[in-house]
C-alpha cells in the first residue's frame, strides 16, 4: 500500500489544528456557567473516547497485542496528554483569555529546545537561539502587554503547567507506534484519561462540579450539552486522531510546526464565539511567538549520527527540537 503523501499529511495536520483550536471557546461558556475544569475535561475526554471506540476496535481487529505492547505509551498519553495538560489549560482559561492561555501553552517547543540543551550540553544553533529569544519577547508582551499587571497570576501559572504538559505530549506522541493505529492510540488514551480524571474528581482532590443550566454561546442561550457534544466530537475525537495521524505521516517536527496554526484558530474562535479581543501589544506578541518558533523550526538537523540524546530517544525521524 502506498504511503500517504506529505500533502495529505499537511491537510490532516491543518484539520487537527483547526479542530483543536475550538476547544477553549466551546468550553469556556461551561466554566462560566459553573462547571469545574475537571468536570469539563472529564466529560470531553470520555465523549471523545466513546466516539472513537468503534473505529479503534475495528482498526485493531486481529492485532490487539499492539495495544498491550503500547500500554505504557497509552497510559502516558492518558495521564499527561489528555488529563493533566487539559485540566491545567481549562483551569487557566477560567482566569485569562483563551488566546493568552493557548499562546503560553504553545511555548512548549521552546521548552523542548531548552531540555535538549540541558541534557546534551550542546548549545543550539544560532537560528534556534534567535527564535527562542524572539518568542520569549513575544511571551512577555502577551502576558503583560501594558506592564501594569492586571493578569491573573494563578491563570498564568496554570498555563505554564499546560505548556509543560504539551511538551510531554509531543514526546509521547512521537514515540514509534509499534503497530498501534493512531485512532486506537487516541481513542484508548482519551477513554483512560477521562476515567482517570473522573476517579480524581470522586476523591475530592480537585473540584468536580457540573451544572445543567443553559449557557451563553453564539450570542444566545444554548443547552448545556451542546458545547459538550461539539467539543467531545470535534475538538477531541477528531482533533486527537488527526494530530496523531499527521505526526505519523509528517514526523514530529513538521507536524508540530503546522500545529501552531491552533494558536491562530483559537484566537479566531474566541473572537467569533466569546467576543474576546487582543490588544495590539498582545497581537504583536503572538506574531513574535510564531516568528520565533518558525526560526526554531527552520534549522534542519545535520546528517550526523550524533543527535542530542533526548531528541534521539523521542523519534528516529528528524528530531522535533534540533
Amino acid at each position: 500500500m502506498k504511503n500517504p503523501s506529505t500533502s495529505t499529511g499537511l491537510i490532516i495536520a491543518v484539520i487537527a489544528a483547526a479542530t483543536f483550536g475550538t476547544s477553549g471557546a466551546l468550553v469556556k461558556p461551561l466554566l462560566e456557567a459553573g462547571w469545574s475544569p475537571a468536570a469539563a475535561v472529564t466529560i470531553r475526554a470520555l465523549v471523545g473516547g466513546v466516539v472513537l471506540m468503534p473505529v479503534a476496535a475495528y482498526s485493531l481487529r486481529g492485532r490487539w497485542s499492539a495495544l498491550w505492547r503500547a500500554r505504557w505509551r497509552v497510559l502516558a498519553m492518558a495521564a499527561v496528554g489528555v488529563a493533566g495538560t487539559q485540566l491545567a489549560y481549562f483551569g487557566a482559561i477560567q482566569r485569562i483569555p483563551v488566546g493568552t492561555g493557548i499562546l503560553i501553552e504553545y511555548m512548549a517547543p521552546l521548552l523542548l529546545v531548552a531540555s535538549v540543551w540541558a541534557i546534551s550540553r550542546r548549545r543550539p544553533k544560532p537560528a534556534v537561539l534567535i527564535g527562542s529569544a524572539v518568542a520569549l519577547i513575544g511571551l512577555v508582551l502577551v502576558v503583560s502587554p501594558t506592564g501594569a499587571g492586571g493578569v491573573d497570576a494563578l491563570g498564568i501559572i496554570l498555563a505554564l503547567i499546560a505548556m509543560v504538559g504539551c511538551a510531554l505530549y509531543y514526546v509521547v506522541a512521537a514515540r514509534p507506534s509499534d503497530g498501534l493505529p493512531a485512532v486506537a492510540f487516541a481513542g484508548f488514551g482519551l477513554l483512560l484519561g477521562g476515567m482517570l480524571l473522573g476517579a480524581v474528581g470522586l476523591t475530592g482532590l480537585v473540584p468536580f462540579t457540573l451544572t445543567f443550566t443553559d449557557v451563553s454561546m453564539f450570542g444566545a442561550q444554548s443547552p448545556w450539552w451542546l458545547p459538550l457534544v461539539v467539543v467531545g466530537v470535534v475538538s477531541t475525537a477528531v482533533a486527537y486522531a488527526a494530530s496523531i495521524s499527521a505526526s505519523e505521516i509528517l514526523g514530529s517536527r513538521l507536524a508540530s510546526f503546522v500545529g501552531l496554526l491552533e494558536v491562530v484558530a483559537a484566537t479566531f474562535y474566541a473572537w467569533l464565539l466569546l467576543g474576546e479581543q487582543l490588544t495590539p501589544a498582545q497581537l504583536a506578541g503572538g506574531v513574535l511567538i510564531l516568528l520565533g518558533i518558525g526560526f526554531v523550526r527552520s534549522d534542519r538537523p545535520a546528517a550526523s549520527s550524533t543527535h542530542p540524546p533526548f531528541a534521539e530517544s523521542v523519534d528516529p525521524r528528524p528530531a522535533l527540537v534540533q
